[in-house]
């Protein structure tokens, strides 16, 4: 299999999918809103994709609840954005970090059901004001330490629930002053305030399987590159100060904020540091591109690959029913579509 992941273009995989799947064997696929037509059609394409690559791919999705969420009505349930557990965690922590861990079970259990085994959540972004809205509400709140907590209490949850959770953006995106889809956001804090802020929400997450990186200069780290393609910030500040030794995959290569070919993106991240170059828009041509710049995984990346693999675990014991009410009652204080449904 080759270090990269991909998306593809619809609901159900076309005969040129197959045959890039095949012969280009992406360590794993990833699920946009473009690919969900109903829980059948979606597990029939989950299911598709791994009889083609020969092998238990991983699947993942952004299902983060709020304005990130691929998986939604009518087939599937609403969920609160991250800000709303903050919120509950400002009345009550005990509270918050319950209604973390249960939102992320029940996703898990949505996810689990069509076959997808990764969920790219929680983010540990700290969000500043100033800052672009591209993060805002995702967000579990402004201090590190609430946010550490609550990303804890998420990920625990989609781990309960046999899903994996892949921590973002790092090493924080909280600060960034531009959307990242759209061009390439420029970071001037201190080197002191980010590691006592920004750094800080994500070093008691260094021991989960699975992080993205942040298309986002710090200038204070590397004046000119981005997260995703620095060495010095994957040397240095991801791996180091932060302490992350798991599997780093790079946010969407196709996004605006990055600049040269597909291929060229895909060599500056994975000769960054990342172990695997994610691709998300279906596009053929940047597949392929990406595909042919991407090497078969081997070495450390391999390691940390099959080692996030190997933590996936069967879901515990869940009664969905009275779980899905318990959830509303627990959110129904903070978010308002809950207040319905309670």
């Amino acid at each position: 299999m080759r270090a990269f992941i991909t998306g593809v273009s619809g609901p159900a995989l076309t005969d040129a999918e197959r045959e890039f799947l095949r012969d280009a064997q992406p360590w794993g696929l990833i699920i946009f809103k473009r690919n969900v037509a109903n829980p059948d059609a979606l597990h029939a394409l989950v299911d598709d994709a791994r009889s083609v690559l020969g092998r238990a791919a991983p699947v993942l999705v952004d299902q983060e609840g709020g304005r990130v969420q691929r998986l939604g009505p009518p087939h599937w349930p609403k969920y609160p954005p991250a800000a709303a557990y903050g919120r509950l965690y400002d009345a009550n922590r005990t509270e918050g970090l319950a209604a973390a861990w249960l939102g992320a079970r029940l996703i898990a259990a949505d996810l689990a059901a069509v076959g997808i085994d990764v969920d790219c959540m929680p983010l540990a972004d700290v969000p500043v004001a100033g800052a672009d809205a591209v993060i805002g509400d995702r967000a579990f709140g402004a201090e590190p330490e609430k946010v550490s907590a609550l990303a804890a209490a998420f990920a625990g949850g989609l781990q309960d629930g046999g899903v994996l959770p892949v921590v973002k953006h790092l090493p924080g995106h909280g600060r960034a002053t531009a959307d990242s889809h759209q061009r390439l956001p420029v970071v001037t804090a201190a080197k002191t305030v980010l590691e006592a802020i920004d750094f800080a929400a994500f070093r008691p997450l260094a021991g989960l399987p699975l992080a993205m990186t942040a298309h986002v200069v710090f200038t204070a780290l590397d004046q000119t590159a981005p997260a995703t393609t620095s060495p010095v910030i994957v040397r240095e500040v991801i791996r180091s100060s932060i302490g992350f030794q798991g599997l780093l995959m790079s946010d969407d290569l196709s996004m605006g904020a990055l600049s040269g070919s597909l291929g060229e993106r895909t060599l500056a991240a994975l000769a960054a540091g990342c172990d695997m170059a994610l691709h998300c828009n279906g596009s053929m041509d940047e597949m392929r591109a990406v595909a042919e710049a991407a090497p078969v995984l081997a070495g450390g990346a391999a390691h940390r690959a099959e080692a996030a693999l190997a933590r996936r675990k069967p879901a515990g014991e869940i009664d969905l029913a009275a779980s899905r009410t318990e959830f509303a009652q627990r959110l129904s204080a903070v978010w308002e579509p809950a207040r319905g449904l309670a």
